[in-house]
């Protein structure tokens, strides 16, 4: 594992306008490119909005770096002690644009973006964030060794999303364990109620899940259920990483822990989750 820490870069050269934002992200074109084509609008405006808002961040920002990395190095080292594998990957640190706030990249082994200025520094919430990322590249490893056949996942199906949040959910579980039930669904303290509603509609939010499956894009999936800019249909955004945790679980008690990681490569997969959404 390779850590990028891009923030000290930021930090000392920092200047409150575009030209120093622009010279930043160029002089890492690779991340950056990653995190505009998908996590962030790229636009003037954007920037601007983003140079009003750091000076109010930079404390934390400075404060979620000091923790991170250590955090970094224990999660890695708990998941190895629990399932037995290393990270050939590069973990980047970066000062974003108020976009996503971490995300493994779309490779088979991926790498994983942390962006300072939207997470918060502490330790607890850290850790969650830090553990579903890893939890993520964790599934791919542990099914690239079980032989997977890749080209055969469909990777923009909202199905597909269910299982890979439910079981990157269920893997902050076994490395940080004993936290409040929202935390590993929010990674901070806010989430009580979102969880508390998810739990007591749990059966009409699969319902609703199905039906836009039926007749909605896969982009308007997302927005709708995985996009903290989402949840027009019951008010509360990224459902779909409650419902996703919902199935893992259940294919779990179904089959086993390790079964239920490596599920996808089944070529009827897809269709097991639709019949579970319609249970």
């Amino acid at each position: 594992m390779k850590i990028i820490d891009t923030i000290p870069c930021f930090l000392r050269r920092f200047q409150p306008n575009t030209k120093f934002l622009k010279e930043y992200h160029n002089k890492y074109p690779d991340i950056f490119k990653e995190y505009f084509s998908y996590h962030c609008k790229d636009t003037d405006e954007r920037l601007t909005q983003s140079i009003e808002k750091y000076p109010s961040s930079i404390s934390t920002i400075k404060q979620v770096h000091k923790n991170l990395i250590p955090i970094i190095e224990e999660i890695t080292e708990e998941y190895y002690k629990i399932y037995q594998i290393t990270f050939p990957i590069e973990v980047n640190l970066i000062v974003g644009g108020y976009g996503s706030n971490a995300y493994t990249h779309r490779q088979i082994i991926p790498n994983i973006t942390f962006a300072l200025e939207r997470l918060s520094p502490v330790t607890e919430h850290l850790k969650t964030i830090v553990a579903h990322e890893f939890g993520h590249a964790t599934q791919n490893i542990l099914s690239n060794r079980s032989g997977i056949e890749w080209n055969e996942v469909n990777w923009n199906s909202p199905l597909i999303w269910l299982h890979q949040e439910g079981a990157a959910t269920h893997f902050s579980r076994k490395t940080v364990s004993h936290l409040n039930p929202s935390i590993y669904f929010h990674f901070n303290d806010e989430g009580s109620d979102w969880l508390s509603f998810a739990k007591s509609n749990s059966q009409n939010i699969k319902t609703e899940f199905a039906k836009d499956f039926s007749d909605a894009t896969p982009l308007e999936m997302f927005r709708e259920w995985f996009s903290i800019n989402g949840g027009e249909k019951f008010g509360h955004s990224r459902l779909g990483y409650f419902l996703g945790d919902m199935f893992f679980q259940s294919q779990i008690k179904k089959s086993g822990e390790i079964k239920a990681i490596i599920a996808w490569k089944e070529l009827n997969f897809e269709e097991q989750v639709k019949n579970w959404l319609l249970q």
